[in-house]
């Protein structure tokens, strides 16, 4: 795991060489100290070191002021690798996340990955680079001083001698709790932020059913488990560096006894034991800070298992070795004994075969549960089947790339999501590459261009969080007009129009149409009333195909098609909302519209106000 890492610091070696060599100056002007310090004292006790007591100060002066400029140096090219190595491994991270396939999603919590892509990678930073400088700096230390106090009284330093494996034990017993403790923090930490992020998105639902107090709750209960552990891990850390330190303290106490013997007896100097005793104090703070690193080595191999469980996760759904591009796309989509399930093993979808001509507007019709969405789901290999195949034009989608099959897709789905920057970049996210011109034409020709331009700043407004500042059928216009600019060739509709008002159901059931128009065309229908746009129906049913045929056709069948339209229409009626019955003729008549341009595509074409 540590080889994996450094791969992540490797090309700021440069940089951490030299910061490491100035470490090494500065280490070696500390260990200068307390020498100095031991010359001055023999200088005031009358032993003559060939130095006056001003000369000696200037030098004191002299090492510091040197120091504190190498130590600047060295502390900014150290935090500028560390927060390059950072970068560079959050980006590495969210990378790998945007190429997981929509199944990883499903089983994890948003917060709790945008906690690994924030607190984790700052706890791998620190001990990666900012602690590896503090441990070159605490060992060089350590070993300087041990070779410094050896030339001035081997006695002595043979009561230090006996302090390293006692400090060893109780470092390895201390690791024993630190690494799981660190990485229960962690955990517990993207449980309160998964939380929070759950009910700050939906803030309407917790507003609307009053449950602010319940939501403060959760959070308190679930910051209280991160305040249990943390307390559990702060507690290990404020014990294991004072416990070295007061080993190191009595073993003092014990040079403090010892060495006036020695000087008593004439075999040392007061200076040289006052040196001795500051490298002693040298070495304390040494073995002290190594003890913290050590802590924090242990908590950081937690936080770096889980991001390497995200970078070790594989996407379900990836390109085959000799996959090839789509290239020109008539628009036919072909199930064959298509059959789905989920990680419980459980089918939602089995044995499913039918044919969508180029063109062809098919709606998919069942009960909730039937497995429609599922079925929207395998056409841009959001899941592959675990049965039979989805193919296009004749090849299998598992033969496509990824990439080059969802670039001839949009959605439009019933939810819609923008992002929370400017309207300009919401329908520019179909095409990234489109003009002003041509982003204006696909947003008249979604009837968003009039309410855009009444804005307080026109494109440029910015339209808050998933699009929370605009109604939902501005919303959905916006996300009609990014499709129109995508210029798709299979169109996936997702009842766009299923949680409207009437008047913004018109205008968004007009720019469909425009969109729609000589595209192959799936669309999943909770209401009905919608299928009057289809030339065909699949009515599907407990993951099976049940139906499959025009309205006339279904109806006269009398099937579950006919109970379910039939109960939807005596419920409307009930509510005085009779349902328009569906135009087949003028959707029959449809089947010959011609088939939008891959290239030199003018969305001011679509600005008729013909219907499909």
């Amino acid at each position: 795991m540590a080889w994996r890492l450094i791969r992540y610091v490797k090309p700021y070696r440069a940089a951490i060489a030299v910061a490491a060599v100035l470490f090494v100056i500065s280490t070696a002007l500390n260990l200068a100290f307390p020498l100095v310090s031991g010359q001055l004292v023999n200088v005031v006790t009358g032993v003559s070191v060939g130095l006056s007591v001003g000369q000696i100060i200037g030098i004191l002066i002299a090492v510091f002021v040197v120091r504190a400029i190498v130590d600047v140096v060295s502390q900014f090219l150290i935090a500028d690798a560390g927060e390059s190595v950072t970068r560079d491994l959050r980006q590495s991270v969210y990378a790998h996340l945007q190429n997981l396939s929509l199944g990883f999603f499903a089983s994890r919590r948003t917060g709790e990955l945008t906690s690994r892509l924030s607190s984790d990678v700052t706890v791998v930073r620190v001990a990666l680079v900012n602690n590896i400088a503090t441990l070159l700096s605490n060992v060089l230390t350590v070993i300087g001083s041990a070779a410094l106090i050896i030339t001035i009284n081997w006695r002595l330093t043979a009561i230090v001698v006996l302090i390293f494996p006692l400090a060893t034990i109780i470092a390895r017993l201390y690791s024993r709790s630190l690494r799981p403790l660190s990485t229960q923090v962690q955990d517990k930490l993207a449980d309160a932020t998964a939380t929070a992020e759950e009910a700050i998105s939906g803030v309407r639902v917790v507003k609307s059913f009053g449950r602010e107090p319940y939501e403060v709750q959760r959070f308190n209960q679930a910051t209280q488990e991160v305040f249990r552990s943390s307390l559990k891990l702060a507690r290990i850390r404020a014990t294991f560096g004072p416990l070295i330190g007061l080993m190191f303290f009595f073993a003092l106490v014990g040079l403090l006894w010892f060495g006036s013997q020695e000087v008593s007896a004439g075999r040392l100097n007061a200076g040289d034991l006052v040196a001795f005793l500051l490298y002693g104090g040298v070495i304390a703070g040494g073995i002290s800070g190594l003890a913290t690193i050590f802590s924090q080595f242990q908590e950081a191999i937690g936080a770096t298992r889980r991001l390497f469980e995200i970078l070790d996760t594989q996407p379900e759904v990836r390109d085959a070795p000799d996959a090839r591009e789509v290239g020109q796309v008539q628009g036919r989509i072909t199930f064959d004994h298509v059959s789905f399930a989920y990680e419980d093993g459980i089918e939602v979808v089995s044995d499913i075969s039918f044919e969508i001509a180029p063109g062809e507007v098919l709606a998919l019709v069942g009960p909730s549960g039937a497995g429609k969405s599922t079925l929207f789901n395998l056409i841009p290999r959001f899941y592959d089947p675990t049965g039979g195949a989805v193919r296009l034009d004749g090849h299998d989608l598992r033969e496509l790339r990824v990439a080059s099959l969802r670039a001839t897709i949009a959605i439009v789905p019933q939810d819609t999501m923008l992002f929370s920057g400017s309207v300009r970049e919401n329908i520019l996210y179909g095409d990234l590459n489109a003009g002003e011109a041509e982003m204006i034409a696909a947003a008249k020709a979604a009837n968003a261009h009039d309410f855009i331009q009444a804005l307080p700043r026109g494109y440029d407004t910015l339209v808050g969080e998933r699009g929370i500042k605009l109604s939902g059928g501005q919303r959905q216009r916006i996300a009609i007009a990014r499709a129109i600019l995508k210029n798709p060739r299979i169109l996936l509709l997702d009842e766009a129009t299923s949680a409207l008002d009437s008047e913004s159901e018109g205008l968004v059931q007009e720019a469909l149409g425009r969109l729609m128009r000589g595209r192959t065309t799936i669309i999943i229908a909770h209401r009905l009333s919608t299928v009057q746009v289809a030339h065909r129906i699949a009515v599907l049913d407990k993951g099976r195909l049940v139906e499959l045929g025009t309205h006339d056709e279904l109806m006269a069948r009398r099937g579950l098609y006919y109970k379910l339209y039939t109960l939807q229409f005596e419920l409307q009626a009930m509510d005085g909302q009779a349902p328009a019955l569906p135009d087949v003729a003028e959707a029959q008549a449809s089947e010959t519209l011609p088939r939008p341009r891959r290239r030199g595509f003018n969305p001011l074409a679509m600005l008729d106000t013909g219907t499909p």
